[in-house]
């Protein structure tokens, strides 16, 4: 039997955050690797995150940030690459970054300068990128992965797969990476929308009018809480708090929201003792917004001065608002969701290395595999830190 030298180390299918990262790794240390890009630029969601400035990591990066079957599979890769060791490269860069809040750490400037960065390491180590590939076909002989695109044929003892989840299509994201994992016999767990705004019908429509209002609340769903804003669209519920929980939202459930999260138990009862003639939705009106106070008032139908309200209807009132709970009839989807929930089986590949157990050679790495973080630079830093275990041990 004739083998056909392998053109490359390793093909690695995706040239996003996990991808670059993976082939500017495996190159520095002397592997021959070639990046297949379907769209025509290299890191298309990059570009658009954190608003065009790349919330590229968070210093509070720990594995309790990390949704996956298994909490235990992210522990090896983000323990061998830190934010700090991401954070030392973009200044060996001389990038500008500045730590919003909650650890979140952005590009002065703009996310062009993280893709430019990571394009940059990965040429100068000797890696190649293949721009505008369609993959029509992969194969595996038993030696060799075979990628086929229009431009022809490659092939390589490993392959990575780094394509993504199917969130923002838009962009050029799909399901291919299930598809390929599958189609090699690799578990998937069923993707969902993450990190994606809620939609509201029913009962909770009245919530609808007030698109635009926001206010900073703790959100919950079973054993999950977020305190950040909410925001209110003419679709639903929005803002960080609300695409946050979304992650641990499943349809048919109910989320609840706390719209007073700094006050007492009693505050209701304590406020009609030392104000009694104060209306109840003036009192709410001076925490919140106004028209977001107004509907509150309205669904509870409590009007009038405190002292005419009866304390069995304020302590009511009380737990309301503090578990206030809306059931979304869905998410605004994909096409909206900034990450994936599901993906590869962790189960499927080894921790330290990201190889398939049952496929010696292939790769899974990213957004591509079961691991979610956190809003807030933990998926890039899932991301690199994945990549980075790969790069090693290509």
């Amino acid at each position: 039997m004739h083998m056909v030298s392998p053109d490359y180390d390793a093909i690695i299918l995706g040239a996003g955050a996990a991808g670059m990262m993976c082939a500017m790794r495996a190159a520095q240390r002397g592997r021959r690797v070639l990046v297949v890009e379907r769209n025509d630029a290299p890191g298309r969601k990059i570009l658009i995150s954190g608003g065009g400035r790349c919330n590229f990591t968070n210093i509070h990066t720990a594995p309790d940030r990390f949704l996956s079957s298994n909490p235990h599979f992210v522990k090896s890769a983000l323990s061998r690459y830190t934010p700090r060791d991401f954070l030392a490269l973009v200044e060996a860069h001389g990038i500008a970054w500045h730590e919003k809040t909650l650890g979140q750490l952005f590009c002065d400037g703009s996310a062009r300068q993280i893709v430019d960065m990571l394009v940059e390491e990965v040429t100068r180590a000797g890696g190649e990128f293949a721009f505008g590939q369609e993959v029509e076909a992969v194969t595996h002989d038993g030696e060799a992965f075979t990628v086929r695109t229009q431009a022809g044929e490659v092939s390589a003892p490993a392959l990575v797969i780094a394509t993504g989840g199917p969130s923002i299509p838009k962009l050029g994201a799909s399901g291919f990476a299930y598809d390929l994992a599958r189609q090699f016999g690799l578990k998937v767990v069923e993707p969902r929308p993450a990190l994606v705004p809620l939609t509201l019908a029913g009962d909770d429509l009245l919530f609808r009018e007030l698109s635009g209002v926001s206010s900073e609340v703790v959100a919950s769903a079973k054993k999950a809480k977020f305190r950040e804003a909410a925001l209110f669209t003419h679709r639903g519920l929005s803002g960080p708090a609300i695409l946050q929980i979304s992650s641990h939202w499943y349809p048919g459930e109910s989320i609840a929201i706390d719209f007073f999260p700094d006050l007492p138990a009693d505050w209701l009862i304590a406020a009609k003792r030392e104000q009694p003639r104060r209306r109840f939705d003036d009192l709410l009106g001076e925490m919140l917004p106004a028209r977001l106070a107004g509907v509150l008032a309205e669904k509870l139908e409590l009007d009038g001065p405190l002292q005419e309200l009866a304390d069995k209807k304020l302590r009511a009132a009380q737990e309301r608002l503090k578990r206030w709970p809306f059931t979304p009839n869905g998410s605004e989807g994909f096409a909206k969701a900034e990450v994936t929930v599901g993906g590869i089986a962790t189960a499927e590949l080894s921790s330290q290395t990201m190889e398939a157990k049952k496929r010696p050679g292939l790769y899974a790495i990213g957004e591509a595999v079961d691991v979610t973080g956190w809003l807030g630079g933990y998926n890039f830093q899932w991301a690199w830190a994945s990549g980075h275990a790969c790069g090693e041990a290509l």
